[in-house]
């Protein structure tokens, strides 16, 4: 079946097509939420923070220039609604519970050492410094380059690369760690 394009998708929207709309954000929804929620570690805080986000796509819609692709247009706003939510934040907040996070495994060996693991991953994610966090979690989850990072954040690709570097040696200190305790 033929699927619009997201260029084609914004031109509809602008000019109020409510169901090139609801596209766009049926397209992209999954992976917001799955940004805010690692971002914020909270799926109440996650769901606010994809609704502020989205909230303001459709009012900058019409500033949208396709300068880069919409995706990393929209992941920009994400990452600045995230650290916008954040400064609010007080340090101490919630953390993501990693059996709603793990939808099926081989058994229930499987889905002891997984829940661990992931238990293990998650803690680790959570202790890094958010710009570390979200340099992680766009690379790895979101599968961005590193220079399409760089300017969904705002800095050279170059920072994003040192920023990734030192999460991936925290976390791996972090895990290997946890191994021997």
């Amino acid at each position: 079946m033929f699927q619009a394009t997201d260029q084609v998708l914004i031109e509809r929207a602008r000019k109020g097509s409510k169901r090139a709309w609801l596209a766009l954000i049926k397209r992209y929804e999954a992976g917001v939420f799955n940004h805010a929620l690692r971002m914020t570690r909270n799926q109440s805080d996650a769901l606010d923070v994809m609704q502020e986000t989205f909230l303001s796509v459709f009012r900058g819609l019409d500033s949208f220039r396709a300068d880069s692709s919409f995706k990393t247009w929209l992941y920009r706003i994400v990452h600045h609604r995230c650290i916008d939510h954040l400064r609010k934040q007080p340090l101490v907040s919630e953390s993501v519970d990693t059996d709603d996070l793990i939808c099926s495994l081989d058994g229930p060996e499987g889905l002891l050492a997984s829940v661990r693991q992931g238990g293990q991953l998650t803690r680790a994610l959570n202790e890094l410094p958010p710009a570390q966090r979200e340099v992680v979690e766009l690379k790895f989850y979101q599968q961005f380059t590193f220079d399409e990072i760089g300017l969904q954040c705002g800095v050279s690709s170059n920072t994003v690369k040192t920023r990734f570097y030192t999460a991936l040696q925290k976390l791996g200190q972090r895990l290997v760690g946890d191994e021997y305790e």
